[in-house]
């Protein structure tokens, strides 16, 4: 947001006559400079009027008169604090930017996200709250001027550091410490909306005026519909926030490995009876010598669909995926084998000797000969993970291990070109399903 002016200094007193003998003193200050509201909900019409795909987060605002803060700013729960000098000496139309300014903290969460970082970092002082508002600047700040919003002098932007436009707050933190701007920045205070550390002079929760989880989630649903309906009036960032708004991308492949490790610490996996160490149990049986239940590394092995539906890049993703799936079993590749299949399966080749694993295929696709070679292995694997398009047929039984399935999306209507009424069938229920993004 812009560096506020340096503000005129205010008389206490107005001049006149000394007290009298009796007591009596100067004349009382003149009251406070009050809110010229009438010139800030014009500031925000024309903010509507330039930026129309805004309008009802705009109007979604609630107003506060403070005169404790800076400037203008935010907190969670959607009110608008405001300073009546900053509205005093801020011509309209760089008025009408800041509320564009503030109401993009909301929209774009960076209360919620701000919270994360901190808690994720352990950072919660006072220079690491400056520093998430400053990369929160970074983030809203190149999509807010032009088109009728002038760009007010100090307007904070990532080339102040050197750093590239677009990028989120998240990646300005890890990308540049911003100490070198906090100095000078020390004034900035966008409210706990923009780095989601509560402010004194915030209202809070049980505050009047300030709007729910469910309404703040509904401006943003309806600013995003508005965004997607009509895309080509909004900048770049802002399409790329309505379509990620509610289909937040999934971390798939940490779900991946999440899944493999839970399929591989199942209870019956990698276990097996040992005499190499006898049972604490065989001190109840005198002469009788018990064996010990030992827990194995566990052997995945990958089966991935190599039909000519998926695509190249998709198979370089898999294979990307299987050195995942190894740093997912502790990082023993000797424990990990791979088998190419689209209507027959290839050999399973260990991953210890594939240091150019060669993707066979691209004919039809039958995942069940993959499934089929995997259990025909020695030693059977613990855990199997198929990586695929899903355009396959299916094991009608589950195999006697657990199995992960690596989604490859697709859109409705091109499963098969040849046969446009051909559905896939959806994975097993007896599989855990990540899709890969």
């Amino acid at each position: 947001m812009p560096r506020p002016a340096p503000p005129r200094p205010v008389r206490t007193t107005e001049p006149g006559p000394p007290a009298d003998p009796v007591g009596r003193t100067a004349r009382a200050a003149p009251p406070p400079l009050p809110l010229d509201t009438e010139k800030l909900l014009a500031a925000r019409l024309h903010a509507v009027r330039v930026r129309p795909y805004l309008a009802g987060a705009l109007f979604a605002l609630h107003v506060v008169e403070d005169r404790s803060v800076p400037t203008m700013a935010v907190d969670a729960h959607w009110r608008c604090y405001v300073s009546p000098g900053f509205v005093a000496r801020t011509p309209v139309e760089e008025l009408a930017g800041v509320w564009v300014h503030e109401v993009s903290h909301l929209l774009r969460d960076h209360h919620g996200r701000g919270e994360r970082y901190a808690r994720r970092h352990e950072e919660h002082g006072p220079g690491e709250r400056l520093r998430r508002n400053i990369a929160a600047d970074f983030e809203i700040n190149d999509d807010i001027y032009g088109d009728g919003l002038p760009r007010p002098a100090g307007v904070v932007l990532p080339s102040l550091l050197g750093l590239p436009a677009g990028l989120l707050m998240e990646e300005y933190l890890q990308r540049a410490s911003l100490s070198g701007l906090a100095a000078d920045l020390a004034w900035l205070d966008c409210g706990s909306g923009a780095d989601g550390q509560v402010r004194p002079w915030e209202l809070g929760p049980d505050g009047a005026n300030g709007l729910t989880r469910q309404q703040r989630d509904a401006v943003r649903f309806r600013v995003a519909e508005g965004i997607r309906g009509r895309p080509g009036e909004a900048p770049e960032g802002w399409r790329r926030w309505a379509d990620e708004a509610f289909q937040t991308p999934q971390p798939w492949r940490q779900l991946l490995g999440a899944a493999v490790r839970s399929a591989a610490g199942a209870p019956g996996t990698g276990e097996n009876h040992s005499y190499r160490r006898p049972s604490r149990r065989s001190a109840g049986v005198p002469g009788v010598v018990l064996p010990s239940l030992r827990r194995t590394p566990p052997r995945v092995c990958v089966v991935i669909d190599t039909s000519g539906s998926v695509s190249d890049a998709e198979l370089g993703s898999a294979l990307l995926e299987v050195a995942a799936i190894t740093r997912a079993v502790g990082g023993r590749r000797d424990l990990v084998s791979v088998v190419s299949c689209d209507a027959a399966a290839r050999v399973a080749v260990p991953l210890c000797r594939a240091e150019g694993i060669e993707l066979l295929g691209g004919g039809g696709t039958d995942l069940r000969s993959g499934f089929a070679q995997a259990l025909r292995s020695r030693p059977r694997p613990d855990v199997i993970v198929a990586l695929t398009d899903g355009q396959t047929p299916w094991p009608s039984a589950p195999p006697p291990c657990r199995t992960v399935v690596g989604l490859f999306p697709r859109p409705s209507g091109t499963a098969d070109e040849e046969d446009p009424d051909y559905v896939p069938d959806t994975p097993p229920s007896w599989a855990r399903v990540v899709t890969i993004n």
